[in-house]
Order: structure tokens, then C-alpha cells, then sequence
């Protein structure tokens, strides 16, 4: 959790350890909704050390609610980018100096304790499981 917010709007993001195995997910993310510009600013505060400043967000379009194209966070514009052939399990993320993450998504609606569990699975740094298999493994499987 970032300091100085609150455990209510703090993003819910575990990344795998620097020089872990890269897989095909660097971490996993629980947001508290399916809307993607509302949980925006949680999520570019946490992976701020990883990405820098977020500049883009790409994602499933049938996952998340209607989303704008392009989103104001503070003093700087994130574009918002959703396709059909993106992973619907994942979310990835691309800062202003192109470095990038891929984050498991984990359905706001699956249970605390498996959802902990898929955040550490998808955290574990010798996994190279896909996203659909980590949650599987967790049983949050089919709850999109």
C-alpha cells in the first residue's frame, strides 16, 4: 500500500521481485471495480517504481465497463487502449519511458482469500503460468 492513502483507495498490486523469471504476467492486480478509469490513479501510483509515470494502459474491451480514450492523471494524459485480442485476464501497463508490465486481473467479485491467492501466484517469481492458469490454480477461474 502507497503511503499516506487509504486502505480503500489503494491499488491491491503484487509484482514479482526484480530478476524474477518474466513469465507471462509480471504480477497481478485486484481493482475494486470494472471501471477502468476510476481505478486508474490507485494503479499508476503503485507501479510508479516499476513503469515511472504511466503513459498507457491496454486492455480487453469485453472486460472492463465503457471506457474514455484517454484519461487527465494530474498533469499528464493516459491513453486508454482496448482491444478484442488482448488477454482478457490482464491489464498491461506502459510508462513514459517504455518500460511495461503485464498484470493478472483479478475479477473485483472473486472472494478475499482467493483473490490474496491469485495476487500471490501471479507474484511468485518462478511462475511462467498464463493468467488464465494462475486463476484456475486459485479457483477464480469463469467468474468474468
Amino acid at each position: 500500500m502507497t503511503a499516506g492513502r487509504s486502505r480503500e483507495t489503494a491499488a491491491r498490486v503484487t509484482m514479482k521481485r526484480a530478476g524474477a523469471e518474466r513469465g507471462h504476467v509480471d504480477g497481478g492486480w485486484w481493482p475494486r471495480s470494472a471501471d477502468l478509469a476510476a481505478e486508474l490513479p490507485a494503479l499508476a501510483a503503485a507501479l510508479e517504481e516499476w513503469v515511472g509515470p504511466v503513459a498507457r494502459v491496454s486492455y480487453h474491451l469485453d472486460t472492463w465497463g465503457p471506457a474514455a480514450r484517454k484519461v487527465r492523471l494530474g498533469d499528464r494524459t493516459v491513453r486508454l487502449e482496448g482491444f478484442r485480442e488482448t488477454d482478457p485476464d490482464t491489464v498491461i501497463v506502459l510508462g513514459t519511458d517504455s518500460r511495461r508490465v503485464s498484470l493478472l486481473v483479478v475479477p473485483e467479485e472473486v472472494p478475499g482469500g482467493a483473490a490474496r491467492a491469485v495476487l500471490r501466484s501471479a507474484a511468485d517469481g518462478d511462475s511462467t503460468a498464463t493468467a488464465a492458469e494462475i486463476l484456475s490454480a486459485n479457483g477464480a477461474a469463469g467468474t468474468r
